[in-house]
């Protein structure tokens, strides 16, 4: 049996309904009123088992009243995450449910939202296309489930693909689009001479484990993109160039010109001369690390300074929420991974004018990216108490087209309390995590492929949502 439960916050507590009000106001004036309620179905438990979890674990008596039927509404909306979307608010439900009952029950979430007022066709399908964002969400049906089982097929064996050495552009071309890679025509084909001189045909996994370590988020190939002709509309950046070619010279750089090379051609050129003496290198570093000298407990103790910033303009464009919640995630794995603690942290972004309900066909209103991706920004943040010192939006109409969001953080550590080592043959590897869902699966290709309005479909799963 399918037990079900809504959970409504009381008066004062009602921020999230007050608040979408005012937002649909300004674009559906005929709305008068809006409830939000969360809506728990449970299988799995036995109904005494459903009634003692009520108060413990769906609602808080003080500020939540529940419900077992739909109030009446003029209009009602239920939305729930695709499947294979991690929900962490059902996985937190079935782990206190687990902990009560000691037994093991499936739950699923969804968000329904009640209107009053006079809403024609036209309203509905405005508010639907700013509380439903396909990437991740459907709406969810009204009625009760008869069971909360999902079947997933078995996955099959690892395909070949076949007559991929014989293939030519054209067929590279296809080949690229029915498998959705990120690589262009140029990897395409340095892999059809790589496999023709292997004599066998590549797998699949083979395929796609290229196209992920090739990928703009991995190989930075945007940044590394030859630079052969430059035009100057300024005298200062013209003559930064011509420092950065003396720079060239002087380490005797014969790479091609690009953003990459003057990104990092400073930091090359004080290490050539032996100024930049205080940087920690090791083959596990992530992120930028400086030695220092800090003063603590009354002495002068060696520590290390960690440094580290991360984009996620893709994610947080089709995404707002997890795009810009994993922006600031990545920034603080490196570090992190690096046994520094994350104390700091910054976010710089850019937007069209939120005021404006104008987009482009097939994206998110400028409203919804803005407002989205601030909260799942700070979530994050907040999650493992991060205090972000400087939040600062640019608005042009030139991030219309894509959105820019940038996080950045910085952590130390004392150096007694790293230890670097080499990895070597033999070595055991322990991999340690928690379950997710299909999301995330692609996001590195993802960001490097040029979307289309069917992207919002074919490429909701390349979104991260953690557990």
């Amino acid at each position: 049996m399918v037990h079900r439960i809504y959970v409504e916050k009381r008066e004062g507590f009602s921020g999230e309904a007050a608040s979408l009000l005012a937002e649909l106001v300004s674009v559906c004036p005929g709305i008068t009123g809006v409830r939000f309620l969360l809506r728990y179905d449970v299988e799995g438990i036995d109904g005494a088992e459903f009634g003692a979890c009520t108060a413990g674990v769906f609602a808080d008596p003080r500020t939540d009243l529940t419900f077992e039927a739909l109030p009446e509404a003029d209009a009602a909306l239920a939305v729930e995450y695709l499947p294979g979307q991690f929900d962490d608010r059902a996985d937190a439900a079935q782990q206190c449910i687990r902990l009560i009952t000691m037994g093991e029950a499936t739950v699923r979430t969804a968000r329904v939202y009640l209107f009053r007022g006079k809403l024609g066709e036209g309203d509905m399908a405005l508010i639907r296309r700013r509380l439903i964002n396909p990437v991740d969400s459907r709406e969810a049906q009204l009625e009760p489930y008869e069971s909360l089982s999902v079947t997933y097929g078995e996955p099959d064996g690892i395909d070949t693909v076949e007559g991929f050495t014989e293939l030519d552009d054209t067929g590279l071309k296809a080949l690229i689009k029915s498998m959705g890679l990120a690589m262009d025509l140029g990897d395409a084909k340095c892999c059809r001479e790589y496999f023709a001189k292997e004599g066998r045909q590549p797998t699949v996994t083979e395929i796609k484990v290229l196209d992920t370590y090739w990928s703009d988020h991995c190989r930075h190939t945007t940044f590394n993109t030859v630079i052969d002709d430059i035009e100057f509309e300024d005298k200062n950046a013209e003559a930064a160039f011509a420092r950065y070619l003396g720079l060239r010279r002087e380490l005797g750089r014969t790479k091609p010109v690009c953003l990459m090379d003057i990104a990092t051609i400073g930091a090359k050129a004080l290490k050539a001369r032996g100024v930049l003496t205080a940087l920690d290198e090791s083959e596990e570093i992530n992120a930028c690390t400086v030695k220092i000298d800090v003063e603590a407990d009354g002495e002068t103790q060696p520590w290390l300074l960690l440094f580290k910033n991360e984009t996620h303009n893709h994610p947080t464009e089709i995404e707002p929420y997890g795009g810009a919640a994993t922006c600031v995630g990545g920034a603080i794995r490196d570090p992190l991974s690096g046994r520094g603690y994350v104390y700091q942290s910054m976010r710089v972004t850019g937007a069209a004018d939120p005021r404006s309900e104008s987009t482009f066909p097939g994206k998110l209103p400028q409203k919804q990216l803005t407002l989205q991706a601030a909260e799942g920004f700070s979530s994050y943040g907040n999650r493992i108490g991060l205090a972000t010192g400087l939040v600062q939006e640019y608005y042009h109409a030139g991030y219309a087209a894509k959105r820019m969001e940038v996080g950045a953080v910085i952590a130390a550590a004392p150096a007694e309390n790293v230890v670097r080592e080499r990895p070597i043959p033999g070595d055991a590897v322990l991999l340690i995590g928690g379950k997710t869902g299909r999301d995330g699966c692609g996001g590195a290709t993802g960001a490097s492929k040029a979307h289309t309005t069917a992207s919002i479909e074919t490429c909701g799963a390349e979104v991260q949502k953690g557990n």
